[in-house]
C-alpha cells in the first residue's frame, strides 16, 4: 500500500552487526515497537549476516540489504542470497541493491571499471533471471559486465518466491530514473535533505514513472532521514558534523553538494577524506550545512521537519549521523529516535 495524502509512512530501522545477544534485542525489540522493517548496511563486509540473525528471532519483521553494493559481487552470489534469505525469513525479504561510489566499489572492493547505472540495471536483470530460473535450468546471461553460460549449473531448490522484491538506492536523477523503470522500490540517500526530496526526486519519480508507463502504487519509496533529537541542539550539530565531512568529502558527490550551495565546503573536506581523515575536517561543516542535512533538536522539531514526507514516502528509516559518535551517543540518539518518532 502507498502513502496517501493523510497518512504516515510506514517506519523501518536500521541492524548493526553487533554481538549476537544485542543483535536479537534489537531485533526483537523493533518487532515490538510496531517496526515494519529492518535493514542491515553494506560499508564494509556483507549485508546478509545480521538480517539472518534477526530472521530467526522474529516473525513478522521485513528484512531488507539496505544496501548491498552490487559491483562487490557477482549477480550469481547476489542472487543465491537473495534466495537464501528470503528462505530462511519466510519470505520476509527484499533485496536493496545500490551501486556506492567509485572510489569504494573499486577502489576498496576492486571492482573493473563500469558506469554505475548502467553495471546496476544489469546486476537487477541478471538476479532476477537466475532467481526466476536456476532451480529450472538458466539460459545464458550475455550482458556488458556479467556473463555467464551456467552449463553446469545443476538445478537449485526452488526458491519460496521467484520473484523476490528489488529495491534500488538513488542519489540523483540518473539512479532515480533508473529506479522507476525497472524496481520495486526506490531507496532514497540519506544525504537526501527534505527539500531535495520534495523538489528534486520526488518529481523526478513521478516524470520517470510516467514515461515508463508504470503508476506511483508500481514502486515502494523508501527515505532516510538523518535525525539528531536533542534538546541541546547546539550539541546535537557538533554531534552530526563527522557525517557531514564524511559524506561531504568524496569528491564523486561534489555536484549533489553544489546543488545545495556547499561546493566550497565539499572541497575543502575532500582534503581529509582522500588522507583518510574526515574527522580532522569535521570542524569545518558549518551549522546550517548541518542543519540542510540532519533533522536537529527538540523532539517536536524532528516530527515537524520529517513530518513533510507524510503522503510522499511510503516508507521512511530514520537514522542517527552516526560516524564519529561513541557507542554511548550512539546508542543516546537510537533511543531518542525510537522515543521521538514511535509508529
Amino acid at each position: 500500500m502507498n502513502a496517501t495524502e493523510s497518512s504516515s509512512p510506514k517506519q523501518w530501522s536500521v541492524l548493526q552487526p553487533l554481538p549476537a545477544p544485542f543483535l536479537v534485542e534489537m531485533a526483537r525489540q523493533a518487532e515490538a515497537r510496531g517496526i515494519t522493517g529492518c535493514f542491515a548496511a553494506q560499508v564494509m563486509g556483507p549485508p546478509f549476516l545480521p538480517l539472518a540473525v534477526a530472521a530467526g528471532v522474529t516473525e513478522h519483521l521485513q528484512l531488507a540489504s539496505g544496501i548491498a553494493i552490487a559491483a562487490a559481487r557477482s549477480p550469481f552470489e547476489t542472487a543465491m542470497a537473495a534466495i537464501d534469505m528470503d528462505r530462511i525469513s519466510g519470505g520476509r525479504f527484499t533485496l536493496g541493491l545500490g551501486a556506492s561510489v567509485r572510489s569504494w566499489s573499486q577502489g576498496v572492493f576492486g571492482a573493473p571499471e563500469h558506469k554505475p547505472v548502467a553495471h546496476l540495471k544489469e546486476t537487477v536483470e541478471a538476479v532476477r533471471h537466475i532467481v526466476r530460473g536456476a532451480h529450472k535450468g538458466l539460459e545464458p546471461f550475455e550482458g556488458e559486465y556479467y556473463r555467464a553460460d551456467f552449463k553446469e549449473l545443476q538445478p537449485t531448490a526452488p526458491p519460496l518466491r521467484e520473484e523476490i522484491p528489488i529495491w534500488v538506492a538513488a542519489l540523483r536523477a540518473p539512479m532515480v530514473r533508473m529506479a522507476a523503470r525497472i524496481a520495486d522500490g526506490l531507496i532514497g540517500h540519506p544525504m537526501w535533505s527534505i527539500e531535495w526530496t520534495l523538489e528534486s526526486m520526488v518529481p523526478e519519480l513521478d516524470r520517470a514513472l510516467e514515461a515508463a508507463g508504470r503508476s506511483r502504487e508500481d514502486i515502494e519509496v523508501n527515505i532516510w532521514p538523518w535525525a539528531a533529537p536533542n534538546p541541546n541542539e547546539a550539541e546535537a550539530i557538533d554531534d552530526a558534523r563527522p557525517t557531514i565531512a564524511f559524506y561531504g568529502g568524496v569528491k564523486q558527490y561534489e555536484s549533489f553538494f553544489d546543488a545545495h550551495g556547499y561546493l566550497d565546503v565539499a572541497r575543502k573536506l575532500q582534503q581529509g577524506v582522500q588522507r583518510g581523515d574526515y574527522m580532522s575536517v569535521a570542524h569545518l561543516v558549518p551549522d546550517e550545512m548541518v542543519r540542510t542535512f540532519v533533522a536537529v533538536g527538540e523532539p517536536e522539531k524532528i516530527r515537524e521537519r520529517i513530518g513533510k514526507l507524510d503522503g510522499l514516502a511510503d516508507s521512511i528509516c530514520i537514522v542517527p549521523p552516526a560516524y564519529g559518535l561513541s557507542p554511548e551517543k550512539a546508542l543516546f540518539y537510537s533511543i531518542a529516535i525510537a522515543e521521538t518518532c514511535q509508529p
